[in-house]
C-alpha cells in the first residue's frame, strides 16, 4: 500500500505541476492581451447565454414536459419520443425532402462562390471590382420575407411579371410556386442569389495572402491565367474550402426553416415538409414540445457526427480540418 501510495503521489506531481503552469500562463495572457479579451467578452457571453445555457432545455426530449409541471416534475419517458419518430410515416418523407435541398445546395450552392471568387480575383481594374463585389454583396442583407415577395412577384402564375411578359411574346404561362416539381430548384436559386455573392468574402480574404511574386514567377514559366488559377490560386485556398465544406455538412440537416416556411403551401406540402417546418407544425402548433425537442436533438446529433466525420477524413487526407 506504501509503495503504491508513492507511485500515485510521484505520478500526480507533474500533472500539478503542468495544472500551476497553464494557469500561470492563463494569468499571464490575460493580464497581458485583457483588451482583445474585453473586446470578445460580449460575443463570448452572447454564445453562452443562447446557445450553451439553452441547451440544458434538451432533457424534455426524454420527458412528456407539460409547461404547468416544469422541467424537474414532468414525467420521464426515456427514448419513447424517439421511438415514435422513427416509426412514423413522416420521418421517410421528412428525410428525403431535407436531404434533397441539402444536396442540391452542396452540389450547386457551394462551388459558385468559390467560382465567383476566382473570376473576381482575375480583374485587374480596382474599381470595376469593388464595384461588382458591392452588387453581388446586397442580397444578403435582404430578408427572406423580401426575397419570398419578389419571388411571388415574378413567378406568380396570374399577376407574375415573367408569366406576363411569356404571354405577350405568344407563350404559355408557367408554374413554379405551386409546382412540385420545381420547388427544390427555386429553393436552390433563390440560395444562389442570395447568399452567393455573400460567400466570397472568405475565398477572396484567402486569395489577397497569396505572394504576388509566386504569380510573377509562373509567368516567367509561361503559365497563362487558367493555369495560374488552377496550380496557385485554388492550392492556396484549399484549406478555406475543406474547413467551410465541414462547416456545411454539419448544417446538412437544417435547411433554412424560414425560407422553406414563406415558400410552403398545399400543392408542395409532400416535397416542401422538412425537418424545421415539421417541428413548428409540431411543437408550436400542435404543442408537443417533448416530441419536437426529441426530433430537433436528432437533427443535431446528425449534424454533429457529420462534421466529426468529415474533419477525421480531412485529417486522414492531409489536411487540417476543424480542429
Amino acid at each position: 500500500m506504501n509503495e503504491l501510495q508513492t507511485y500515485v503521489n510521484s505520478e500526480g506531481a507533474p500533472g500539478r505541476r503542468r495544472m500551476t503552469n497553464w494557469l500561470r500562463g492563463l494569468k499571464r495572457d490575460l493580464r497581458r492581451d485583457k483588451y482583445l479579451y474585453l473586446l470578445a467578452l460580449p460575443g463570448l457571453l452572447f454564445f453562452f447565454i443562447f446557445k450553451y445555457v439553452p441547451m440544458g432545455g434538451v432533457v424534455i426530449a426524454f420527458q412528456n414536459y407539460s409547461p404547468f409541471a416544469g422541467i424537474l416534475k414532468s414525467e420521464w419517458v426515456g427514448l419513447e419520443h424517439f421511438q415514435r419518430f422513427f416509426s412514423t410515416p413522416d420521418f421517410i418523407l421528412l428525410f428525403r425532402n431535407t436531404m434533397a435541398i441539402s444536396l442540391m445546395n452542396l452540389i450547386f450552392f457551394f462551388p459558385l462562390p468559390i467560382a465567383l471568387s476566382l473570376l473576381l480575383n482575375e480583374l485587374r481594374s480596382v474599381v470595376f471590382k469593388r464595384t461588382v463585389q458591392s452588387i453581388v454583396y446586397m442580397p444578403h442583407f435582404l430578408s427572406w420575407v423580401i426575397i419570398a415577395g419578389i419571388t411571388f412577384q415574378l413567378f406568380g402564375k396570374g399577376e407574375g411579371l415573367v408569366n406576363k411578359i411569356l404571354e405577350l411574346l405568344g407563350a404559355s404561362r408557367i408554374d413554379v410556386l405551386t409546382n412540385p416539381h420545381m420547388f427544390w430548384i427555386m429553393l436552390t436559386l433563390q440560395s444562389i442569389w442570395k447568399e452567393c455573392g455573400w460567400g466570397t468574402i472568405l475565398f477572396l480574404a484567402a486569395m489577397a495572402g497569396i505572394d504576388p511574386q509566386v504569380y510573377e514567377a509562373a509567368k516567367i514559366d509561361g503559365a497563362g491565367r487558367l493555369r495560374q488559377m488552377w496550380h496557385i490560386t485554388l492550392p492556396a485556398i484549399r484549406n478555406v474550402i475543406i474547413i467551410l465544406m465541414i462547416l456545411r455538412l454539419g448544417r446538412t440537416m437544417d435547411v433554412g426553416f424560414e425560407q422553406v416556411f414563406l415558400m410552403y403551401n398545399g400543392a408542395v406540402s409532400e416535397v416542401a415538409e422538412v425537418f424545421d417546418t415539421y417541428v413548428y407544425r409540431v411543437g408550436i402548433q400542435q404543442a408537443q414540445f417533448s416530441y419536437s425537442a426529441a426530433v430537433g436533438l436528432f437533427k443535431s446529433v446528425v449534424g454533429l457526427l457529420l462534421v466529426v466525420l468529415a474533419n477525421r477524413f480531412a485529417k486522414r487526407m492531409g489536411e487540417e480540418g476543424v480542429y
